[in-house]
């Protein structure tokens, strides 16, 4: 029975999720160590936050960010150039067939969370969150 197009929307599986965990976990290691043979990707201490995989586990997409955010097109810059020989270092790593194509985004995760924060510290919000129910007490309104 073939596949229908409709699962096309549904999220990752247990196998991508479960590789893409280990691509993290290995390119954040060669990172760390400083396997690369570039300087100025070494002296850059890089965060990956989250790996997402494509559904045939070719391409391998890693969210990353700089330590305090701080040269972020820079180390965009340094991962594209040396993408081929993290790929290598990151696929001695891996049990695949394949070794998956890397590619980086910036992680937005943070700015995201602080946005919340921010909105959620606003005095209106807080009122709204602190304010009492009418549903809650047993009371309805009509």
């Amino acid at each position: 029975m073939a596949k229908n197009k409709s699962s096309e929307g549904r999220g990752p599986t247990q196998r991508q999720l479960r590789v893409a965990e280990t691509i993290r976990r290995a390119l954040s290691d060669v990172l760390a160590r400083g396997d690369v043979h570039d300087p100025e990707l070494n002296r850059m201490s890089i965060t990956v936050g989250e790996v997402r995989t494509s559904n045939d586990l070719k391409v391998a997409t890693a969210y990353v960010l700089p330590l305090g955010g701080i040269g972020q097109d820079d180390v965009l810059e340094l991962l594209e150039r040396n993408k081929y020989e993290l790929r290598k270092l990151v696929a001695k790593k891996l049990t695949l067939k394949f070794s998956p194509e890397l590619r980086f985004q910036l992680d937005r995760t943070f700015d995201q969370m602080d946005e919340t924060r921010r909105m959620l510290a606003q005095d209106v919000v807080r009122r709204d969150a602190d304010a009492p129910d009418a549903a809650d007490d047993g009371t309805v309104e009509t």
